[in-house]
């Protein structure tokens, strides 16, 4: 009877147990399917699905002809997982060390297993990604597969167990990895650097949130970067173990779309013509910089926009940031001569004066509020005509005089000082316009010879444009249109009228005063061409550096249009402290001229007069 009990009782208890093992399991699975069932659903879908951002192509840029100037290669992000590596470091790096031009010592290094943390039982967990080198080309990328193909672990392999030959097997084929990427080319390495600009690492919004990607930095690359860059496209997908794909498991398949091609106003060949000039004039003036842009009036196209020093956007780590301003558009300077044309121009729309009309120039040194102003000349009683063609600051203020202070404060304003042109590319300064509140009684007399006001280069070319055009200034424009793969244009740029400055009429007797700067009686003789008449302007400044002006130091320019009186280019050209003299009869006219014949030539314009006489200038030229 006692052992039936005894029986009972363990049979009691072997129940109780599997009772409360039940209970224990039908708990743990209510856990898993209901309190944690999205919990695990999602690990579980993390762990095997996956979804890849596939970046699209960056666009192109090309200049009016069609000529390539930026573009994008693919290239390849080299990595490799040591899990997978495990003890077969040395081999590898020994193989591979030769084709990416790594010291073996330092891949062996990145390819050992190393523990990254432990696991909260105590699993370690190991490094599976480390990165070898970025940017790799695709025939680099190719010797590296076939290397690893070719890598021979044992000399006797084949006897090896099944288990091991898959072991190396899968070494071969699984530890290394290529991230495509795409590299930005600039071919012409640093044709046009500053217009062009450069790219970095940055984010890009895509419909997966931000990712890091190629961005740009400076230049066209970053006022067209979203154009550019293209839309990401994605793949959603299943993997095994393994983290190879199952391709029979793909859901979704967005192809990328790549970015659309840029084709500039531009043109590469007045560009190198420009650039080369400008490198001439280093050499013989060793100024610390030069600058210079050209521009079709009638339409403001930008056919040219180059500054001394440059850089090569292929290697950014061979330039200086000085070396990558863009003087055209980030640099103000006082302009000093040129900026007669404002004040001359006003009063002739104005009617205030007329070119025949005589203005006293006491001489070249008059006294006013206080302050002598002097001239570079000894003139008398010259003509509004003639205080443009010799530049006398004297006869600019008297000029000035006649429409008061208001008036000529309205026309710097209405020429698009003090403000951005607009032109497509990022950082343009605005110079510096007081307004009329802040002018003291020395300012008529001293803005109008380029004083008390700061401008880029930019300005004051299109300001002159606006004379060749007519009194119409234009929006200066770099772009003609954007298209997409198929070629297909998307988006034309149009000439854009700003508004229209001063009359045809004054700006016709404007072109007329102008022509006088370019002859035997003007400061600019040497900006003369044979086949074409020339109406320009010298300007010469001296740097104003803390609030004082620096002895010794100028900006020197000349700024002129062709044919003058239809004109088809207007042509900077601006230099920063140069040496071997200063003014802008000698410094920056005679690289005008050869900037205006080479690219008349290249553009065949046609001649409108035949060859002048040789001229010789007579007395100093500024």
């Amino acid at each position: 009877m006692k052992k039936v009990e005894r029986r009972i009782g363990r049979l009691m208890a072997i129940a109780i147990m599997l009772a409360l093992l039940f209970l224990v399991l039908v708990g743990r699975l209510v856990d898993l399917q209901v309190f944690r069932h999205d919990e695990l659903r999602k690990a579980a879908t993390n762990n095997t699905e996956r979804r890849i951002l596939r970046g699209p192509r960056r666009g192109d840029m090309r200049d009016i002809r069609g000529n390539l100037l930026a573009t994008s290669r693919t290239v390849y992000n080299i990595s490799a997982d040591p899990t997978v590596i495990d003890t077969n470091h040395l081999a590898i790096a020994q193989t591979i060390a030769p084709i990416l031009q790594l010291p073996v010592d330092e891949l062996a290094k990145k390819l050992t297993l190393r523990q990254i943390r432990q696991t909260a039982n105590g699993t370690p967990v190991f490094d599976q990604y480390v990165m070898l080198k970025h940017k790799v080309d695709e025939p680099t990328w190719k010797r590296l597969q076939q290397a690893m193909t070719n890598l021979v672990f044992s000399s006797d392999e084949r006897k090896l167990p099944k288990r091991k030959q898959v072991y190396f097997n899968n070494v071969r084929k699984r530890s290394l990895q290529a991230e495509p990427d795409q590299e930005r080319v600039y071919p012409n390495g640093t044709l046009a650097a500053h217009v062009l600009g450069y790219v970095g690492t940055g984010t890009n919004q895509t419909p997966h949130g931000v990712v890091t990607g190629t961005t740009g930095k400076s230049g066209l690359e970053s006022y067209l970067n979203l154009g550019l860059t293209g839309v990401y496209g994605w793949r959603k997908t299943e993997r095994n173990r393994s983290a190879e794909e199952l391709v029979a498991f793909r859901e979704q398949d967005v192809e990328p779309k790549a970015g659309l091609t840029a084709t500039l106003a531009l043109d590469a060949g007045v560009q190198h013509i420009v650039e080369t000039e400008l490198a001439e004039g280093m050499l013989k003036h060793r100024a610390l910089g030069f600058c210079a842009v050209v521009v079709r009036p009638k339409t403001g196209e930008v056919l040219a926009l180059a500054n001394l020093p440059t850089f090569d956007p292929n290697d950014l780590t061979k330039s200086s940031e000085q070396d990558r301003l863009n003087r055209v558009i980030g640099q103000v300077y006082e302009p000093g001569s040129t900026f007669k044309i404002v004040v001359v121009s006003g009063a002739l729309n104005e009617h205030a004066v007329d070119l025949n009309d005589p203005i006293e120039c006491d001489f070249g040194k008059t006294f006013f509020a206080g302050r002598w102003l002097h001239d570079h000349g000894s003139h008398g009683k010259i003509s509004v005509e003639e205080v443009i063609a010799k530049s006398s600051n004297i006869g600019a203020f008297k000029v000035a005089q006649r429409i008061g202070a208001p008036t000529l404060s309205r026309y710097i304003k209405d020429y698009g000082m003090g403000r951005k042109t607009g032109i497509e590319l990022p950082m343009e300064e605005v110079g510096i316009v007081h307004p009329i509140s802040r002018w003291n009684k020395l300012s008529i007399s001293r803005i109008p010879m380029g004083h008390e006001i700061a401008v880029t280069p930019l300005q004051i070319t299109m300001t002159m444009s606006a004379i060749a055009n007519q009194g119409v200034l234009m929006k200066p424009r770099l772009l003609d249109h954007l298209s997409d793969e198929s070629g297909r244009i998307v988006v034309k740029y149009q000439p854009e009228p700003v508004r229209q400055v001063i009359s045809p009429e004054a700006a016709k007797m404007m072109v007329q005063a102008l022509k006088k700067v370019v002859s035997t009686n003007g400061t600019a003789i040497k900006a003369r061409m044979p086949f074409y008449t020339v109406a320009g302007k010298t300007g010469t400044a001296q740097k104003a550096i803390n609030n004082q002006y620096v002895p010794g130091k100028y900006y020197t320019s000349f700024v002129g249009f062709f044919p003058a009186d239809n004109a088809e280019l207007c042509i900077l050209v601006m230099a920063d402290e140069p040496k071997n003299g200063y003014y802008g009869g000698d410094v920056t006219a005679p690289i005008f001229r050869r900037i205006a014949e080479r690219t008349a030539n290249y553009l065949a314009i046609p001649p409108e007069i035949q060859p002048h006489e040789k001229l010789v200038a007579k007395g100093r030229v500024r």
